[in-house]
């Protein structure tokens, strides 16, 4: 929503709107001259109406329910036209001849955020719009001239059925979003009706999903030996970057360095890659510009340092994703080559469970994936809107992870867990805030206690 918002401000609309909490992209907003205000209520639509000289659109998102009392007092008003974001995005893609949509389970971000900064390094003056931010452009929104538009398609509600890209991107199929999706293969209908939409499909050729039942136009895949399009063979991922050599077809075009570690990165960066390729961007130019991309905020981002402690920031909320951020936090454990300022000894993650729903029906998963970590500082789950689901709690999640081994202990609040937080790391200890909640608040909690001098 903040992406629209900024690319509408951009193309000289007045643009207004309402949240429920504060944040870094409200605040951007707002000094760019948006209106917005923290209460959705009427009074809010009273004021819309007497400053706007017409009718305003509105623009709604899956988290605002029917019932919420701003919406109904504008369904109320009678001559405002309500429509979904999809819908805006939608008409936004269509003005772009070459749109680029990236859609899938995990990695969407990522990968979005790594064809962006790919398109701005070659000079093609790209609209962007992700759900995080980007660290080339510092937002997760831009509007460009280029005539080409990077868009994350986000899959929950299935909304992404709306879009007529140049070309689509699957980075991978996995069932999640148990509150719309009924089975895999509700999924994966969706999923397919998204790719005959697209022009060119472009999908995760290691993905055994996609592979069997998805294959798209054109596959990429980290196996040098796979019968993929876009292959990446002779990898090596060390502490602070990694390597590979690219294929396409039966032609090697070379090697490519870029400054950030693990698997599912890589994946990432071949499905960007594979996607500028496809928009004709020769591959020396890529080549040159792999060296600026950064991961997207809230990706194993780095906070800060307190006490010889590593704060580190990260918006894995589903077991898989849970499960590929600590194998990368395992592997600089005890490794010089890390990026991080100090050589981590363990690793702790603090976890905030998203969604009732989601760690019901994953409650094993997640246990198993988190006693990757030596410790786990578990929170109460963050609701993200859904009702209260009797049994499903972080103390049950507690139990499963305690079950098969796992070191657990639970908090009733971030501020509780910041409290606290001396008292179960130590010095040397990598510390992750994970999840897709409020987590994120927690490491700017977290204080010295080293006393101050006099």
């Amino acid at each position: 929503m903040s992406a629209l918002a900024e690319i509408l401000m951009a193309r000289g609309f007045r643009v207004s709107g309402s949240d429920i909490c504060n944040s870094n992209s409200i605040n951007t907003l707002r000094g760019a001259g948006a209106r917005i205000t923290l209460q959705q209520d009427s009074r809010a639509v009273e004021a819309l109406r007497k400053d706007a000289p017409l009718p305003p659109l509105v623009v709604v998102s899956s988290a605002i329910q029917e019932d919420n009392p701003e919406l109904m007092a504008i369904r109320a008003a009678g001559d405002v036209q309500v429509i979904h974001r999809s819908d805006l995005l939608t008409d936004l893609l269509a003005s772009h001849p070459r749109s680029v949509v990236v859609a899938g389970s995990h990695g969407k971000t990522t990968t979005s955020t790594f064809l962006s900064t790919l398109l701005m390094e070659v000079g093609l003056d790209p609209t962007v719009v992700i759900g995080g931010v980007v660290p080339w452009l510092g937002s997760n929104g831009r509007y460009g001239r280029g005539g080409v538009a990077v868009a994350e398609a986000d899959e929950s509600d299935g909304t992404l059925v709306k879009f007529r890209p140049r070309i689509g991107v699957i980075t991978n199929l996995e069932l999640d979003h148990t509150d719309h999706y009924t089975d895999i293969n509700h999924l994966l209908d969706t999923m397919a009706e998204f790719g005959r939409n697209c022009q060119t499909l472009l999908t995760n050729g290691d993905c055994p999903l996609l592979s069997q039942h998805l294959p798209g136009t054109r596959q990429w895949s980290l196996g040098g030996t796979s019968s993929a399009h876009y292959r990446f063979s002779d990898i090596r991922c060390r502490g602070y970057a990694s390597e590979a050599i690219v294929h396409a077809g039966a032609e090697c075009l070379g090697p490519v360095v870029f400054p950030l570690t693990g698997l599912h990165n890589l994946a990432n960066l071949a499905a960007a890659l594979a996607g500028a390729l496809e928009l004709g961007i020769p591959f020396p130019l890529l080549q040159r510009s792999c060296k600026a991309i950064r991961a997207p905020g809230r990706r194993f981002e780095f906070h800060s340092v307190v006490d010889d402690r590593l704060l580190v920031d990260d918006y894995a909320h589903h077991p898989s994703e849970v499960a590929a951020t600590l194998a990368m936090a395992r592997a600089m454990v005890g490794s010089d080559e890390s990026a991080l300022p100090l050589m981590p000894q363990r690793v702790i993650v603090t976890f905030q469970p998203h969604r009732y729903s989601r760690t019901r029906d994953f409650l094993q998963e997640f246990a198993l994936a988190l006693t990757a970590a030596d410790e786990v500082l578990l929170l109460p789950i963050y609701a993200a809107g859904e009702k209260l689901v009797a049994g499903v709690s972080h103390t049950a999640l507690a139990r499963a992870i305690a079950e098969i081994g796992g070191t657990v202990h639970c908090f009733d609040s971030l501020e509780h867990l910041a409290q606290e937080f001396h008292s179960y790391t130590r010095p040397g200890d990598l510390v992750l805030a994970m999840g897709a909640g409020s987590i994120n608040r927690l490491p700017g909690l977290i204080r010295s206690s080293a006393p101050m001098a006099a």
